[in-house]
């Protein structure tokens, strides 16, 4: 038995080189792996160049002094040959050109030699026809002594009149300057992690909340009864629809209100405190006897007028924003940018008041919803509640297909009306009735797993997406620049962060967590005193180092026109200019290891 074991494991080792083998020689074979193209002469000389040009940055330039010393030359030769020509006598103690021979057809090889030039400069050796128009023959570089010697082939450019040949040399004087490059490149380094930064913080604040409903450990036990959650689907968009028509009537409202400096003022003032006020009072956080229902429907009201109060302080102080940031960026000079970003952040804010008032709503009436599904799966019995939770199912379930149906319609264009409305309705009513018949003995419905699911599908969607390809899109959107830049910057960074902000919040310890629910802590209460203090230091870490990746993937962003360093980076190695790519390269790595530094002291302070 032993020496077939033997035998076995030789013949699978065997069978497992043989197979390694087969993979990566296809791998070979895939790859196009060339060795004779490395060993190619042509490619090592240009690989040597451009190795070369990178170890030289273009950061410090001269003023530079430039010399032209020309001698004439006949293309092609005359009927009496060289012997023909006007004798040529230069000033032997100045710089001074011989040319071999003096007269040649064209596309002959001539020498050119040059004496008392500067020593070891550098320049072009050209020829000038009659039309003066420079035509580059050779590079010269004088010795120590400020002398050369080169060869060099004539162009196509016959012409009984002389023509020149120019040699220009440069010298370097005065003191060193930083070079225009060396400017655009800090330029642009100071948008590109200004460009990171904002895109790091959008997307934690962003990223933060949403990484919970991706945490397992938080979702799994998070259930309801198919009343509860049929109520809610139906209420939510109802939501969102108030939310929005209430948002629009109070901007108009706003509109009306914000030519006053006294309205201002009274909405900054007053508007806070009637919200709390408002909200502590329809929000008690004791009761001693449940509410009747003249009080609820008093709180409810007493709600109500606090989001429209909330509402019109925010229409407010976005017109104010607007108002002052047009002051400032017309007074402040060289400081306009305070003005321009104060008067940015009360159209962020105006913009963002309907979406804002649309959830609020849609939360508000979702959560009454589910409450009172909950109530009516708890309180019905027999035939009743079959027909509540059956019915209930299938409507919310249609819904949902409706909404689905309604996204592909416009997406895809579609103009059927089975395939948009009635299709998807009846798919929905089949799934909320199979969920239905799934729960029908009581057994609550996996909400939280459901949302887990959704949410960590989206996001590994979002992650697959390289931030180069989405900023393709908000290119057409907004526009070539940074500010594509950095939108496509953030939305990838969302995904990213949340996930990594999800797993911490998985690897947690349960102690705390089962302690705080064991006091009847809600499960806001049981994040924030449980979760929360675990998570934020690994948070903070994580966030240093997006905002480290963002930098330098808006190297990369910038080559499809997202604005920052990569877009000169671009430009200059389209143009073969690797001397001023160089600065730029060395100015990420610069920034990239001082980040690294300082994000490394930060996360010692906060852990």
């Amino acid at each position: 038995m032993k020496k077939k074991s033997s035998v076995w494991k030789s013949a699978s080792l065997a069978v497992g080189i043989l197979a390694a083998v087969l993979i990566y020689a296809y791998g070979f074979e895939v790859t196009q792996v060339n060795l004779d193209e490395i060993q190619s002469p042509e490619r090592q000389a240009r690989l040597v160049r451009i190795i070369r040009a990178l170890a030289q940055p273009e950061i410090l330039e001269f003023q530079r002094e430039e010399f032209q010393v020309n001698i004439p030359i006949q293309v092609p030769c005359p009927a009496g040959g060289e012997a023909a020509l006007e004798p040529y006598a230069p000033d032997l103690s100045a710089p001074y050109l011989v040319v071999t021979p003096r007269c040649a057809d064209p596309r002959a090889t001539v020498t050119v030699e040059g004496y008392n030039f500067e020593p070891n400069t550098n320049g072009p050796l050209n020829f000038i026809p009659p039309s003066q128009v420079s035509l580059k023959l050779a590079d010269i570089q004088t010795d120590s002594d400020g002398h050369f010697v080169t060869t060099a082939r004539l162009p196509n450019r016959p012409d009984e009149a002389a023509q020149l040949v120019r040699a220009i040399t440069r010298r370097n004087i005065g003191a060193p300057t930083l070079s225009r490059n060396a400017y655009e490149t800090l330029d642009k380094i100071v948008e590109t992690v200004f460009l990171a930064l904002l895109a790091t913080t959008i997307a934690t604040l962003l990223a933060v909340p949403l990484s919970f409903f991706a945490a397992r450990n938080l979702m799994k036990d998070v259930t309801a009864s198919v009343m509860s959650v049929a109520l809610s689907i139906l209420a939510w968009p109802l939501g969102i629809l108030v939310g929005a028509a209430l948002a629009n009537w109070v901007g108009a409202l706003s509109q009306m209100l914000s030519a006053s400096l006294a309205t201002h003022a009274a909405g900054l003032v007053l508007g806070p405190l009637l919200v709390v006020g408002a909200a502590r009072w329809a929000l008690p956080q004791v009761e001693t006897k449940a509410p009747s229902l003249a009080m609820r429907l008093a709180r409810l009201a007493a709600l109500l007028l606090a989001v429209m109060v909330g509402l019109l302080a925010l229409y407010l102080v976005a017109s104010l924003a607007s108002a002052l940031g047009a002051y400032l960026r017309a007074n402040l000079s060289g400081f306009g940018f305070l003005g321009e970003f104060l008067a940015d952040v009360g159209d962020i804010t105006s913009l963002l008041v309907t979406p804002i008032a649309a959830l609020i709503l849609g939360a508000a009436l979702g959560s009454a919803g589910g409450g009172l599904g909950q109530l009516l799966h708890e309180r019905t019995r027999g035939g009743p509640r079959l027909l509540l939770h059956f019915g209930l199912g299938m409507v919310a379930g249609a819904v949902v297909g409706l909404l689905i149906g309604a996204g592909l319609a416009w997406l895809y264009e579609l103009n059927n009306p089975l395939l948009s409305v009635q299709l998807p309705a009846a798919l929905g009513a089949l799934g909320g009735l199979l969920a239905a018949l799934a729960t029908r003995r009581g057994k609550p419905l996996a909400v939280g797993l459901t949302i887990y699911f959704i949410a960590r599908t989206i996001f590994n969607g979002l992650r697959s997406i390289e931030a180069i390809i989405m900023v393709i899109i908000f290119v057409v959107w907004v526009g070539i620049g940074p500010f594509a830049g950095m939108l496509a910057l953030a939305l990838h960074s969302i995904a990213a962060t949340a996930k990594l902000y999800s797993e911490q919040v998985e690897s947690i310890m349960t102690g705390p967590l089962e302690a705080i629910k064991a006091t009847g802590a809600t499960r806001f209460q049981s994040i924030m005193y449980a979760v929360l203090p675990q998570v934020i230091p690994p948070y903070i870490s994580f966030t240093m180092y997006r905002w480290d990746i963002n930098v330098r993937m808006s190297t990369i962003i910038g080559f499809a026109g997202g604005g920052g360093i990569g877009f000169l980076l671009q430009q200059n190695i389209n143009l073969l200019n690797y001397r001023a790519a160089a600065t730029q390269i060395l100015a990420i790595a610069i920034v990239v290891a001082a980040m690294d530094y300082l994000s490394s002291r930060l996360r010692e302070r906060a852990i």
